[in-house]
């Protein structure tokens, strides 16, 4: 094949975003994506069971990550705001692989068979969200709690990505603060006070 095999998940997954960049997910095959990577086919599925498990990337070791951020959180610090470092935390990657990442999100939040696929991942996700918020107050990982903190910070999140995927020069760490930072202090407006009319207007 006249290349040095890739071994390793962002590596595989870099070579896959380019072609499903060019070519379209669809379109694009697991062959195309191994023979791109110098890889058999076989190998290539040790590293992602299906193709839609591709854009992903190293999600899993990224987890495994935010589990153990969220663990070496100081007790004393309050679970929205662990939470919302956490997720900043999770989301910061290095300079040469932001164009790599917005592609991903791209493909996860508009391709229609990666819109259902990831629904699994997002599950996952939420699952050590939930999993650390349990743990603090005391109640089971599957009760109301827990879950419905686990969607929030799902939700908070999909929409700083949306906001990031809108504009090629937003922040997308400005963003997710923005977006956590609502669940810390509530939707409210800051009130302003009303303009009295002046005398015997």
């Amino acid at each position: 094949m006249g290349r040095q095999p890739l071994t390793t998940r962002a590596d595989i997954s870099h070579v896959a975003l380019q072609l499903f960049l060019e070519h379209g997910f669809e379109q694009t095959t697991v062959d195309d994506v191994a023979r791109a990577a110098g890889i058999g086919r076989r190998t290539l599925f040790r590293y992602f069971p299906s193709k839609s498990d591709l854009p992903w990337g190293d999600f899993e070791a990224k987890l495994s990550r935010m589990r153990a951020f969220l663990v070496d959180t100081d007790v004393s610090v309050p679970v929205v705001d662990a939470l919302a470092r956490a997720v900043v935390e999770f989301n910061q990657f290095p300079l040469e692989e932001v164009p790599y990442h917005r592609e991903r999100m791209n493909l996860l939040l508009n391709v229609p068979a990666l819109v259902a696929h990831s629904s699994l991942r997002y599950a996952e996700w939420r699952r050590v969200v939930s999993d650390f918020a349990a743990g603090r107050l005391g109640v089971s990982a599957d009760a109301l709690e827990p879950t419905t903190i686990g969607w929030v910070f799902l939700g908070a999140s999909l929409a700083a990505y949306e906001q990031w995927l809108k504009d090629d020069d937003s922040d997308l760490i400005e963003l997710l603060e923005s977006a956590v930072l609502l669940l810390r202090v509530g939707f409210s407006p800051i009130p302003v006070a009303p303009v009295r009319p002046a005398v015997g207007v």
